[in-house]
């Protein structure tokens, strides 16, 4: 099946509800205008049941089909930005200062709403649709907090898909993985103590900078020494900060990072070999020193069945040479997994074409790939509902 003809139709439409949304961007949970929007449209859609303050300012939609009874299948789009200044040039830049969808999150908000509107026309289906839009993915685990809160025993979903746009894959095309698609994170604060004192005599002090930067050279070896090669395995220090003057070597240094991996067993290792490390520079050089480990997102695992039903629906919509089945997995994050740890499901990536890459401040969202998002919905629903 090709790109829906009513999908087409709404492309300019949706197209509009996402250049509103993308100038007025919110962050994490704080989607108060956000989630007024979503839910004022749902209604309009005439969905029938629209629940709102879940995980805050989440939403639920539940679109009833004409064909009977049946499962509940659950459709989740992201609505958060990112604390990003735009420099994107468009005319619908953001109206909040240093606020900015540079992920795509209006995008995948509006498609989703075209979607439900379609189905809410149409009702094509057995059973029930529910469109979930969630609150805080980047960084604040608002889908683990929708789960935390009993959204799927409350509206009896089975099943539960989700959609991210890929930015350098050409639209209308489709790509996703069984098994690990994206990677668990972990958030690493190192606080190194030394003795401070005059710079101009480094013997009387124990200086915390020389022996953090030994620390920041030596975490790499947790990848080039300590991890099986054939494992994905990510460590990035990306902050470093220590003193204040020319002539003054400080008390303290802190560097900061992430730790990305597929497997459990790799960021257990990562972890304890992190430790193993810094206390041991530390203590070389005479200073303490403390990590500071939050494991934070867990893998995005994508259930074997539901992803060959993806890769089967992605193929109708836009043909099976415009879909990858066996990708290579993302080191980025997804918080999307605590779903998929709750329910079997599928995540896909949808092309965004030649743009910026994410979390760029010249990033937006390509209007030209709401109608096969729109499509793959709907298919999607319609055939995993067929009566």
């Amino acid at each position: 099946m090709p790109i829906l003809n009513r999908a087409a139709e709404l492309q300019q439409e949706v197209a509009a509800w996402r250049r509103h949304l993308h100038t007025t961007p919110e962050l994490g949970f704080d989607l108060f205008e956000t989630s007024a929007f979503v839910a004022a449209k749902l209604r309009e859609f005439g969905v029938d049941e629209v629940v709102t303050g879940i995980a805050k300012t989440g939403i639920v939609g539940i679109i009833r089909g004409r064909l009977g009874d049946g499962p509940t299948i659950g459709l989740r789009a992201d609505m958060d930005a990112l604390p990003i200044t735009e420099e994107s040039g468009v005319a619908h830049v953001s109206g909040n200062t240093g606020k900015m969808h540079a992920c795509g999150h209006d995008g995948h908000t509006a498609m989703l709403l075209g979607a439900a509107k379609y189905l809410a026309e149409t009702r094509n289906f057995a059973g029930q649709v529910a469109v979930i839009f969630q609150p805080a993915e980047e960084g604040g685990g608002g889908g683990a907090v929708m789960v935390r809160e009993g959204m799927m025993e409350r509206f009896g979903i089975s099943r539960v898909f989700g959609m991210h746009n890929e930015p350098g894959r050409p639209v209308g095309q489709f790509a996703t993985r069984p098994g690990p698609i994206m990677a668990a994170t972990a958030e690493f604060t190192i606080t190194v103590r030394g003795k401070g004192g005059h710079a101009a005599f480094p013997h009387k002090n124990v200086d915390p900078i020389v022996i953090a930067s030994q620390i920041v050279g030596a975490l790499q070896t947790i990848v080039s020494r300590s991890a099986d090669p054939l494992e994905a395995l990510v460590v990035s220090v990306t902050k470093f900060h220590a003193g204040e003057a020319y002539n003054i070597i400080p008390e303290t240094a802190q560097i900061a990072g992430t730790v990305r991996t597929l497997r459990k067993e790799v960021a257990a290792l990562a972890e304890q070999r992190m430790k193993a490390i810094v206390q041991g520079i530390a203590e070389a050089g005479g200073a303490t020193a403390h990590v500071d480990y939050d494991a934070n997102y867990p893998v995005t695992f994508n259930h074997p069945q539901e992803t060959d039903f993806a890769v089967k629906i992605a193929s109708e919509v836009a043909g099976a040479q415009n879909v990858e089945p066996n990708m290579s997995a993302v080191m980025g994050g997804e918080d999307f997994s605590y779903m998929l740890e709750a329910r079997p499901g599928s995540f896909v990536f949808i092309g965004n074409g030649d743009t910026a890459n994410l979390h760029h401040p010249r990033y937006d969202f390509n209007d030209e790939a709401i109608p096969h998002g729109i499509s793959y919905w709907v298919r999607l629903t319609e055939t995993a509902l067929a009566a």
